[in-house]
């Protein structure tokens, strides 16, 4: 052998791992086998946070994005973890088993995965008997504190299997709860970022609970013979149900829909469902976002809009005829742009910000919205849009809404307002679309709104949709002015003699402000906008 061979053969007797045949296949063993508990709790953190973020998108249909959904899921998601890992410490240190490990995990997603049945069988009937404040934290309780509860038993119970030989204690919980709260931010983007993006919830919470219960029911069955674990009838019925719940929520897939139904898909924001139906005898589509919020709609024989609410645009007809610039902040199924694409008019750009990305694709091809360079379609928010363009409008539409009627609270606030004024040609006026009341419980928020909105606009009016009377929830139309100087003439036969239903009957529809009492109302500011609080009392 000749003298320059010397170091390799050394090198292969002494570090036989770094051979160039053995190294990728031995350093992923010795990679798994010092992280491999690591690598578990990473999962499972990750498992966490997917949960609890498509949890908002599972219970909004019911009970809105407020924040009393947000902070129902978040406070029985962080109880369920800390009662977790209080008798996780306790059951680890008197069942130090990697069988038992694993199955908590497939426990957790035994109730994973039911996540998505209950949801159907339990979410209706929670939305009709409790409001918007007990309601999510009754659904949080009933759907998400089981799972989370196993979860939270994994890091303690790691910590203890990784310490039976060792002493550091101390560095092995940093190293435990390292990985769990890095597998939480992991699966926080994964499912903002890609899952919800291009999946269904029902999917994600399905696979999520899936993925649980494939790691679980693994990990047992190559622990239990190394650890004499007696693998009795108990736990033979619990992967027989684990098995089933998989089975029970992925048949939710295929329950019947209503024939009316011509799309529904989740979107970005929310569930998107656009469909058929009757309308004294004559058909009318709409599109509805979630359960319950109806968005847009047009009469099929016509093309007519459905919503009176929506047909308060026409107002430019008469306030600034010779528009050029119209802005609408909502685009929902973009039949008021539409209409104006119809019409003759003077409008050179119809600028439409809409946050949902696949509703203009659907509004042309279900809300026979046309092809017109005049259209301007922008996915962004719109009070993002507003600050950053440098156009002047001859009026703004705005008809945001998150679900459940709640209006997103940064477009309800007095610095809206302003960006919106500034953003009007001086001639320019804006119209808002709001639901509320006038009178009794609940009518704080649309008081708070006219309060907030007159420290803007020095001329306001305000429309009843249906009637002035009326003491139950309607939509409201606030017009402002942007030029003190601006008024309505109510009494011009030019408002009495017109065709148009809209601005024939606006004298009629006019609400008078100083009727109102604003004595409880409040100022709404970006610092301070109790909205969703506001909104609670109304429904």
């Amino acid at each position: 052998m000749a003298l320059h061979d010397l170091p390799k053969v050394k090198m292969r007797v002494r570090f036989p791992y770094l051979a160039p045949e053995n190294f990728k296949i031995n350093f992923v063993r010795r990679f798994l086998s010092t992280n491999f508990l690591f690598l578990i709790v990473f999962l499972t953190g990750a498992g966490v946070l997917v949960i609890e973020v498509a949890a908002t998108r599972v219970f909004s249909p019911y009970f809105g994005n407020t924040i009393f959904t947000i902070s129902s899921i978040l406070g029985v998601v962080l109880g369920a973890l800390s009662l977790g890992y209080y008798f996780g410490g306790w059951f680890a240190d008197k069942y130090p088993k990697f069988s038992l490990f694993f199955l908590l995990i497939f426990l957790a997603g035994i109730f994973a995965t039911l996540i998505q049945c209950f949801s159907v069988i339990l979410l209706p009937s929670l939305a009709k008997n409790y409001d918007l404040k007990i309601g999510p934290l009754l659904a949080s309780i009933c759907l998400l504190f089981l799972p989370n509860f196993f979860l939270g038993m994994i890091s303690p119970f790691a910590i203890k299997l990784k310490t039976l030989q060792l002493s550091k204690v101390g560095r092995v919980s940093g190293k435990i709860f390292f990985w769990s709260t890095l597998g939480s931010i992991f699966g926080s983007f994964l499912t903002g970022f890609f899952l919800v993006p291009h999946f269904g919830i029902s999917k994600i919470i399905i696979f999520s609970g899936s993925f649980l219960l494939i790691l679980g029911f693994s990990g047992f069955l190559f622990t239990f013979k190394r650890e004499n674990f007696n693998l009795d009838k108990k736990i033979i019925f619990l992967f027989i149900f684990g098995f089933f719940a998989f089975l029970l929520s992925f048949f939710t897939f295929f329950l019947p829909k209503p024939s009316s139904i011509l799309f529904q898909k989740e979107g970005l924001y929310n569930q998107i469902t656009i469909g058929d139906f009757l309308f004294d005898d004559r058909e009318i589509r709409v599109l509805r976002f979630d359960h319950y919020t109806l968005e847009s709609g047009i009469f099929l024989d016509s093309k007519e809009l459905f919503f009176d609410y929506t047909k308060y645009y026409a107002l430019y007809k008469i306030l600034t005829p010779q528009a050029k610039k119209a802005l609408f902040l909502g685009g929902g199924a973009y039949t008021t742009p539409r209409q104006l694409l119809l019409e003759k008019n003077n409008l050179e750009i119809i600028d439409v910000v809409e946050i949902e990305p696949s509703l203009f694709e659907l509004a042309k091809k279900y809300f026979y919205l046309p092809n017109d360079p005049r259209l301007k379609n922008h996915i962004e928010d719109g009070r993002v849009f507003l600050r950053k363009t440098s156009k002047k409008y001859d009026f703004i539409f705005t008809d945001v809404f998150r679900s459940f009627f709640n209006i997103p609270v940064h477009f309800a606030t007095k610095e809206f307002f302003e960006l919106a004024k500034s953003g009007l040609t001086q001639e320019g006026f804006f119209l808002m679309n709001i639901i509320g009341k006038l009178e009794g419980k609940g009518s704080e928020f649309l008081l708070s709104e006219i309060k907030t909105f007159s420290l803007v606009f020095p001329k306001v009016y305000l429309f009843a949709v249906e009637s002035p009377q009326k003491k139950e929830i309607q939509n409201f139309i606030l017009l402002g002015f942007k030029d003190k100087k601006k008024e309505i003439e109510f009494d011009s036969p030019f408002f009495k003699e017109n065709s148009n239903p809209i601005i024939a009957n606006l004298a009629q529809k006019r609400v008078s402000l100083e009727k109102l009492d604003f004595s409880k109302a409040l100022i709404l500011r970006d610092d301070f906008a109790p909205v969703d609080y506001l909104m609670a009392k109304l429904y």
